[in-house]
């Protein structure tokens, strides 16, 4: 068994953290923090986090790492897939897309770089209707490139 966790920013759809694991401890959600951590700062005050109600999202260490960012943790309600409904659809896509179309698997390795190249061609090829049927990095640049510039 693989598991995946995935955390996106809602605003351009972009995957910024992920992580492969055999298991879903909170270590597997610890690390893909860490990843989303590193692509957009060190502290990432104001941040929600919105998840389900699995164990790994509700454990102590889970909670005081999203305090030692800065992000507050937001949980829906337990079997409710509209509460997380976009991390659903980026579920959903990532199975149809990945994991059925491209199996058998052999290992958690083989997954885990069928993973890397998915999220590199979902975050700079792969065209969202809900951001102008462009990419998530061209969404970005666009948004960035037009906000004015900020005096240090």
């Amino acid at each position: 068994m693989v598991y995946v966790s995935f955390i996106t920013d809602v605003f351009s759809r972009t995957i910024v953290g992920w992580r492969v694991a055999s298991n879903m401890r909170t270590d597997m959600v610890l690390e893909s923090i860490e990843m989303a951590r590193w692509s957009r700062g060190q502290r990432l005050d104001g941040l929600i986090c919105h998840s389900d109600a699995g164990s790994q999202y509700t454990s102590i260490r889970y909670t005081e790492r999203l305090d030692e960012i800065g992000a507050t943790p937001s949980i829906g309600s337990v079997a409710d897939s509209y509460d997380n409904a976009l991390a659903e659809t980026i579920n959903g896509l990532y199975k149809t897309e990945v994991i059925r179309r491209r199996g058998p698997w052999r290992d958690v390795d083989q997954v885990e770089l069928a993973t890397l190249n998915w999220v590199h061609w979902f975050n700079n090829e792969r065209l969202h209707s809900a951001l102008g049927d462009i990419p998530p990095a061209e969404f970005e640049q666009a948004h960035y490139a037009a906000e004015p510039a900020t005096l240090s």
